[in-house]
């Protein structure tokens, strides 16, 4: 699949907004810590990943009902769902001036009827894009920070009308941020998130 930038300009993809707020003191001091155990951006790149991957529990698999969506929280809640997670992983990379963007995949709902909208990442790294998903591993999801091929925490099937989005967005998706912004916790999130983009 060839992904799409969905604007040209790569500045995009390292600016900070409401969201991915990289200015944040607690981003700032987590980026920091990280990158002083590391050689390079791709030791420090991996480094980020796996914190937000193993560090920070996705609030399904960990019965957090609190709902996040600002980077910074993320961070210092310690919880958050995928998308949440995406932001605080896009934001720790921002951080460190690696170009960094926001995708989507459709899936089917984990438990539930239907589809919906899952949140992961691609930075860019030797001129090409490469997708990450910091989402955290379970029984059955075993994803890896990788730029030799895409260890996802899943493959979209499209005869269960799955799908990735190719489209590599500088700044959360509006269906999906509408959502997370308005969920007073996780249950009724899991009822309101978007089934597609």
């Amino acid at each position: 699949m060839e992904l799409i930038q969905n604007t040209a300009d790569l500045s995009a993809y390292l600016a900070a907004d409401e969201v991915i707020d990289h200015h944040h003191p607690r981003v700032r001091e987590t980026a920091a810590r990280l990158a002083a155990g590391v050689e390079d951006s791709y030791g420090y790149a991996r480094a980020a990943y796996e914190f937000v991957r193993d560090d920070i529990p996705h609030s399904q698999d960990s019965g957090d009902p609190r709902v996040t969506w600002r980077a910074s929280d993320v961070l210092e809640r310690c919880t958050g769902i995928c998308h949440a997670k995406a932001h605080a992983l896009a934001a720790l990379l921002r951080a460190e001036d690696i170009p960094t963007a926001l995708c989507y995949q459709r899936l089917t709902h984990d438990g539930a009827a239907g589809h919906v909208v899952h949140g992961l990442i691609a930075v860019r790294f030797h001129g090409a894009w490469h997708r990450q998903d910091p989402r955290g591993n379970k029984p059955g999801v075993d994803a890896r920070f990788s730029l030799d091929g895409e260890r996802l925490a899943w493959i979209p099937d499209p005869e269960s009308n799955e799908m990735d989005y190719p489209v590599l967005y500088a700044e959360p998706h509006p269906v999906v941020l509408g959502a997370l912004k308005a969920a007073p916790d996780r249950p009724y999130l899991w009822k309101t998130l978007p089934t597609a983009l």
